[in-house]
């Protein structure tokens, strides 16, 4: 076996109906103001109507920001970063596929009170510096992986993508949640699936990287 070095999410919960009790999560570590980061089509689909009462019951403000779009742009984790900023978030929190997750991913850091970085300064392996925001990530589709990854995608022109790459982007904790996958349209859970299974295949049989942890 060659040496090989594997970093995840501190924590996951795998949980049916765990979402339910997203606010009480947040509570526990310490939350005076929290920001959903997600999508039109999860709001639109109702997958937050049973999560977002818990946060009323808890006395936790919470926030959401739901503007995300697929393969993100600058824009977008702009806007989601100065609404961070705007509610005093001081835990942030991805609910829906990758491009939501990463984003929250990026609006941790940088909407982190002490943070000097711009989005530009954290493109590449390691740049990222200081500190994050806590950070919860909630996937509603089966095929990304985002929320066990240290790496966001960001679009930064008409044909051009950037990445960053930094442990600081691994969460605190994944809840996966089985009964949020069960309201998206046919086509989304059919290609997710999908996704999933050729990520699988594609970590099994790379001769790059390849360990039994992946395996």
């Amino acid at each position: 076996m060659h040496p090989f070095s594997f970093a995840t999410t501190a924590q996951l919960i795998c949980e049916t109906g765990s979402s339910r009790r997203l606010a009480g999560l947040c509570k526990e570590r310490g939350a005076r103001s929290v920001l959903v980061v997600t999508d039109p089509g999860i709001t639109r689909f109702g997958l937050l109507d049973e999560v977002l009462p818990g946060f009323e019951h808890e006395g936790l403000p919470v926030a959401i920001y739901h503007q995300v779009l697929a393969d993100p742009p600058e824009n977008i984790v702009l806007a989601a970063v100065e609404r961070a900023k705007s509610v005093k978030a001081d835990l942030v929190i991805g609910f829906g596929g990758g491009s939501s997750m990463d984003v929250a991913k990026l609006v941790a850091l940088l909407a982190h009170p002490d943070c000097t970085q711009s989005l530009a300064d954290i493109y590449g392996v390691g740049n990222a510096r200081g500190q994050r925001l806590p950070l919860i990530q909630v996937p509603t589709t089966a095929g990304t992986g985002s929320e066990v990854t240290q790496i966001a995608i960001v679009t930064t022109g008409a044909t051009t993508k950037m990445g960053v790459v930094s442990p600081l982007l691994l969460p605190d904790l994944a809840l996966l949640d089985a009964d949020l996958t069960l309201g998206l349209p046919p086509a989304v859970t059919a290609a997710t699936g999908i996704d999933a299974m050729v990520h699988a295949i594609e970590a099994y049989t790379s001769a790059l990287k390849k360990n039994p942890l992946s395996d």
